[in-house]
């Protein structure tokens, strides 16, 4: 019987195929952490370089605004009135009594004729009162003047008595009468000049109250004129008619804004900064505001407490000649100069990356590749940064953003 033989060759294949299949794989993940660490290539004409230099840098802040009236006036109702006539459109030139609104209100005007006839009944009565008081008065003086010829006669024949009464022609009796009676007047004549006297006070006290009443009267009265006047609404200043906020028929109420007069001549411009270049902004730093027409020297005057929206909003007074195209509500551009540094690095500002913090930028090794280091910034200019750490002078980094390239450590540009 034929024995089969067994041969060797089955498990030698099975040994290469296996060896195959893993030189594969490990080709394949070779293959795959070679690709994955290959630097991406980035087109040379793409990117933003800058170079890194050193000298004086120039810290600003700029910002967008408008340019506001520095001296504004609201005409407002001086009661609840309805407009009859508007005599001036936005854009007209005024002085400070041009009429701008006429309204009317019958209640006002009913409420002065009421007082200047109180003021007249007032002025009556005062008369009437005067009169009444000079009649007291005399009679009263009249009273005191027979009183003082009757004190005379009587201390004359008190005397005649006294004479006669030593001679024996009249009795003791009839001389103590006659003095009795003279002292008698006296006494009368004494109270009567008191009464005078308290007469004369209370005349002055009424005519004085009365004369106050009449004042009190008039004040209302001119007050009722004055509020009718009003409804003549003048500028008050001499300026241009901004807005006219009501319309011919409008029933406004008292308060109401009626119309805006500014001086186109006084304007600042109040400039939106944002907030971290605003922390360095402070009063009387020296501003240049472009109103598109022309540059305008300014100087800083107020900076607002409170953040808006991400920015600040600082007013610039203008202390240059305004273009003639300047005018309230301008848009304008401003560039505030916070401070002149010595000699520091500092390198154009990248597309990312702010004043005091710390970014990664790409700093280019050789002419074809760029290494990503980090680098501490300090403080900003419009245009440039100041570089605290990261880089030295005569280094040349890539500004462009280079967000998407997050977590790659470095580029190869070509």
């Amino acid at each position: 019987m034929d024995v089969p033989r067994i041969h060797a060759r089955p498990r030698l294949r099975r040994i290469v195929i296996a060896l195959g299949c893993a030189a594969v794989v490990v080709g394949v993940t070779l293959g795959i952490r070679a690709w994955r660490d290959r630097a991406p290539e980035l087109a040379r004409g793409s990117l933003w370089i800058g170079t890194v230099v050193r000298g004086p840098l120039t810290l600003e802040a700029r910002g967008t605004g408008t340019l506001v009236a520095e001296e504004v006036r609201w005409a407002s109702a001086p009661l609840a009135a309805r407009v009859e006539r508007v005599h001036v459109l936005p854009g007209a030139q005024v002085a400070a009594d041009d009429v701008l609104l006429e309204l009317s209100n019958p209640d006002a005007e009913l409420a002065a004729l009421d007082a200047e006839r109180e003021v007249a009944a007032a002025e009556a009565e005062l008369a009437r009162l005067g009169a009444s008081l000079d009649g007291t008065r005399l009679a009263q003086e009249s009273a005191v003047a027979a009183l003082d010829a009757d004190v005379a006669i009587a201390g004359r024949r008190a005397d005649v008595d006294a004479e006669m009464a030593r001679k024996g022609v009249i009795p003791e009796l009839e001389t103590a009468e006659s003095a009795d009676r003279a002292a008698q007047l006296g006494a009368r004549l004494a109270f009567e000049k008191k009464r005078l006297t308290a007469l004369r006070r209370g005349e002055s006290a009424q005519r004085t109250a009365q004369r106050a009443e009449i004042d009190r009267l008039r004040q209302l009265a001119d007050f009722r004129r004055r509020q009718l006047d009003g409804l003549r609404v003048r500028a008050g200043v001499a300026g241009v008619v901004q807005e006219v906020a009501v319309e011919v028929g409008q029933t406004v109420a008292s308060g109401a804004p009626l119309a805006k007069v500014v001086r186109p001549d006084r304007l600042k411009a109040v400039l939106r900064i944002p907030e971290v270049q605003a922390q360095d902004v402070g009063i009387g730093s020296i501003a240049i505001v472009d109103t598109r027409s022309g540059k305008v020297d300014g100087k800083v005057v107020r900076v607002d407490p409170a953040a808006q929206n991400g920015s600040v909003a600082v007013d610039v007074a203008l202390t240059g000649t305004l273009p003639k195209a300047a005018r309230p509500d301008l848009t304008v551009e401003g560039v505030i100069e916070l401070e002149r540094t010595g000699d520091v690095l500092y390198v154009a500002r990248p597309a990312i990356g702010e004043a005091r913090s710390t970014s990664a930028l790409y700093k280019l090794v050789g002419d074809d590749e760029a290494m990503r280091v980090p680098v501490q910034f300090g403080r900003g200019a419009v245009k440039e940064i100041e570089i605290v750490s990261g880089l030295a002078e005569g280094d040349r980094v890539i500004l462009s953003d280079m967000s998407q390239w997050d977590g790659v450590a470095r580029v190869r540009v070509r």
